[in-house]
């Protein structure tokens, strides 16, 4: 296997920690729509000259797209629209680092999936892992303090979960996209498919929020460098992170992106937004850490 996809994968890792956290800044302002539009349209730009920049100094022997892209394309789309408002939603419910800690619950939850449905097969030390995640969410979101913090404990778990399983289905569908238009060339099809993938997004959420929400868009409008600066970090953020589910399973690029992004997002956490850790939620995290990578080391 192609090394190259560990080095894609920690850069996407920290790029993603700048974005979550320029994407949860916008959000009181424009809301978790308006948030998670940002990514998808002001990254757009930035997706058309990373696609401009790999055609012109590495284009593919052959361009093809398989049959598989068209399906896989907007049901990834669409899933990381999802995942990410659902993200948004988990920080706001509980803290910038123990939200992002929950998005992580996507490798395991993908593991389930493939058991019921694809009829794929988990070790021991596959399910170990398994239930040593879900024990930590369980453990970071239970409630403490009285009716509102236990609401805010579920909510936050609720949104999780969801935006984990989301995160696992479009980091499937965005892998077989990338397959579907060549292999060989893992930069060209990373970039083709965020250019393809961004631009439904943006057109699609876009509409949606200019019939429905149009003060969210101005809240975007309104703090252009927090925008752009969301638009960039994500655009190049999944640039990497595209092609290096071009080279390697998913399973493996979300389990690295786990451990780069839960600890550096506590860190970041605590130095922008003033967080503190509760040692429950901590342990809680480091769980759900310690489970992911025990679930793909038992799958190796």
């Amino acid at each position: 296997m192609n090394a190259l996809w560990v080095l894609l994968a920690l850069v996407a890792g920290f790029l993603q920690i700048i974005r979550n956290a320029a994407q949860r800044s916008l959000s009181d302002q424009a809301g978790p729509w308006g948030a998670t539009l940002v990514r998808f349209l002001y990254g757009l730009p930035f997706a058309c000259l990373f696609l401009g920049l790999v055609w012109w100094l590495a284009p593919p022997s052959t361009f093809k797209i398989g049959p598989d892209f068209w399906f896989a394309a907007p049901l990834g789309a669409t899933a990381q629209v999802c995942a990410t408002a659902a993200l948004i939603q988990a920080m706001r419910a509980s803290s910038f680092g123990l939200g992002s800690t929950f998005q992580h619950m996507s490798l395991p939850l993908a593991a389930v999936v493939g058991v019921l449905f694809l009829g794929d097969r988990l070790s021991l030390w596959g399910w170990v892992g398994i239930w040593g995640a879900t024990a930590g969410l369980l453990l970071a979101s239970w409630p403490t303090r009285g009716i509102a913090g236990g609401i805010a404990g579920f909510k936050a778990g609720f949104f999780g979960l969801a935006s984990g399983a989301c995160f696992a289905v479009s980091a499937n569908c965005y892998r077989l996209c990338g397959l579907a238009i060549d292999s060989s060339a893992p930069f060209f099809s990373a970039t083709f498919t965020l250019f393809c993938v961004q631009a439904l997004q943006s057109l699609v959420l876009g509409g949606i929020l200019l019939v429905f929400d149009r003060r969210a868009l101005a809240a975007l409008a309104a703090d252009g460098r927090a925008s752009w600066s969301a638009g960039f970090m994500g655009a190049a953020a999944s640039a990497c992170w595209f092609a290096a589910l071009t080279l390697a399973p998913a399973a493996l690029v979300r389990a690295l992106n786990a451990l780069v992004e839960a600890p550096a997002a506590t860190l970041f956490g605590w130095i922008r937004f003033k967080e503190t850790i509760e040692l429950r939620r901590g342990i809680g995290s480091a769980l759900i850490v310690a489970g992911v990578v025990v679930c793909v080391l038992g799958q190796l």
